[in-house]
């Protein structure tokens, strides 16, 4: 009987041991969430410094601006045009907004120093973005944009590049386009999707020197390319909550959005790790012309690298695909754009597609008509729709809007281009010839027209990105009419994200034209 005693004690024992741990994690999460509780409803109490209960600051926390609005973008463009100095200040996200030109270039040229990416951004986009160059500021910032411009501005790698894209054209996105429309059903095609896979092996190619089927991956390339989606809308999220200590308390405890972020990060770190080893297989074997070769050639942190190469990712793919499914949609919607562009094309390239060899690419830049129906989509459809910027110090704006240190500020890309005090009574329509003077094509103030960033920030692949929008314009315009099916560029439905994606995707119908219809698709 004592040894049964005994033996049931130590079983006990061991059974008591055993669930510790469990038991100690179960205190811990439940102590975590009460005092979490606690400081939130105190903070309630208290109505701390950033509670407010103006109109604008009430419309953003109940959301009954989406009672009018459909995207937050609209809403805020409206706020704009109706505020005396094009600024406003939303404060319970500390958030000063500004649609201003003025502003623009006190915060991106005179002003640049004092309004810094900030520490409370880079930690908003820390496990996504990393060290990357969209998400630091100084020396780190300083050393990849250098060796990324010096790169870019090379003969060999722009000669490299539109190689790349007349590949592309070629041999994947015309076929493809070619085949949607081949059998007569005129099946739809997603063109967001359509345009973010060929974004992605272009980047690919370009910045990585390697082709995606290459890669030897757990799972299907798509897989990858809806993690890194998923990643940048739950990041972008983060900066959306007014008080940050919310997200950072679901990430400590990994519930919720900050968990399925997590998972989706994990995939991308898998896709950067993959493309990083093959490259350095590679090694000397190839060409060397991308920009990750030159990077690897500098760095020997894969971590570091990691990030570099989700910073080309997003650059390269998201920007890209988003700008070319507006594009589109807008030519949907006006198809007399559409023939503008061809009758272009037919004067400068006569008979011959211009897109169909990279050498033939130079006769890209006398396409003003091109070039200026390309800028008025980026104006109305800016792919980063908005920037911010953190106060390092205090300042005051030239509209007169006090800048306490440690503000964030955003300038307002998307509002900007719907501004009447700078576009006009016709800011709303597309309408190309407002960037042509005697038939060529008249840039805007980059603080006017702030797409592609300005002053010390601006961006350094604009060249390289128009080049590859304006190969794909003119290759798919000259051969097909699409046309969207429940879509319209007049009612756009946004997603959220780091880059501006169209919910639910742009389903498109395609049809070849009718002097390509006794053409053999291509093989």
């Amino acid at each position: 009987m004592g040894a049964d005693a005994t033996t049931l004690h130590v079983a006990v024992h061991a059974m008591a041991s055993s669930l510790q741990p469990q038991v100690a994690a179960v205190f811990f999460v439940s102590a975590a969430c009460t005092v979490a509780l606690a400081v939130l409803l105190a903070s309630l109490r208290l109505r701390p410094p950033w509670w407010c209960a103006c109109p604008v600051c009430e419309a953003y926390v109940t959301a009954s601006w989406a009672r009018e609005f459909d995207n937050l973008c609209d809403w805020y463009a409206h706020l704009l045009r109706r505020a005396p100095g094009r600024t406003v200040h939303v404060h319970v996200l500390g958030n000063v907004l500004t649609a201003n030109p003025a502003t623009v270039d006190h915060m991106l040229r005179c002003r640049f120093d004092n309004y810094p990416k900030g520490a409370p951004f880079s930690a908003i986009l820390a496990d996504f973005l990393g060290r990357g160059i969209f998400n630091v500021d100084g020396d780190s910032w300083l050393f990849q944009r250098k060796l990324a411009a010096a790169e870019l501005a090379a003969p060999a790698l722009r000669g490299f590049a539109a190689n790349v894209v007349a590949s592309e054209l070629r041999c994947r996105l015309i076929p493809l386009l070619h085949s949607a429309c081949s059998d007569g059903s005129e099946r739809l095609l997603d063109l967001q999707d359509v345009f973010r896979r060929f974004a992605f092996d272009c980047i690919c190619k370009i910045s990585f020197g390697l082709d995606p089927g290459c890669l030897e991956l757990s799972l299907p390339i798509s897989a990858f390319a809806d993690a890194f989606d998923t990643a940048s809308m739950l990041s972008a999220r983060r900066a959306t909550v007014p008080m940050h200590v919310v997200w950072k308390m679901k990430r400590l405890l990994n519930i919720g959005e900050e968990r399925e972020l997590r998972d989706a990060i994990r995939l991308v770190d898998a896709l950067a790790a993959e493309v990083i080893r093959q490259r350095r297989k590679l090694g000397s074997t190839a060409s060397g012309d991308d920009l990750l070769s030159r990077f690897m050639g500098s760095i020997n942190d894969d971590k570091y690298l990691r990030d570099i190469v989700v910073s080309f990712m997003l650059a390269g793919r998201d920007t890209v695909a988003s700008a070319l499914t507006a594009f589109f949609l807008l030519l949907s919607d006006h198809p007399e754009v559409a023939t503008a562009i061809r009758d272009e094309v037919f004067q400068v390239a006569g008979g011959r597609d211009p897109t169909a060899d990279s050498f033939e690419f130079d006769k890209l830049k006398d396409m003003h008509y091109v070039h200026a129906a390309l800028h008025e989509c980026l104006r109305l459809f800016p792919p980063v729709q908005f920037d911010s910027k953190f106060a390092a110090g205090e300042d005051t704006l030239p509209d007169g809007t006090f800048v306490a240190k440690g503000t964030r500020v955003t300038y307002h890309a998307y509002a900007m281009g719907r501004m009447e005090s700078v576009w006009g009574p016709d800011y709303a329509v597309f309408r190309p010839e407002r960037w042509l003077r005697g038939g060529q094509f008249v840039p805007e103030s980059p603080y006017r027209y702030p797409v592609f960033q300005g002053g010390v920030r601006v961006c350094i692949g604009k060249e390289l990105a128009i080049m590859e929008m304006k190969a794909v314009i003119v290759a798919v315009v000259r051969s097909f009419d699409m046309e969207a099916v429940d879509r319209s560029s007049r009612r756009p439905k946004f997603a959220p994200g780091l880059t501006a994606t169209f919910a639910g995707g742009v389903p498109v119908r395609v049809r070849r034209r009718a002097r390509e219809r006794g053409h053999c698709a291509p093989s």
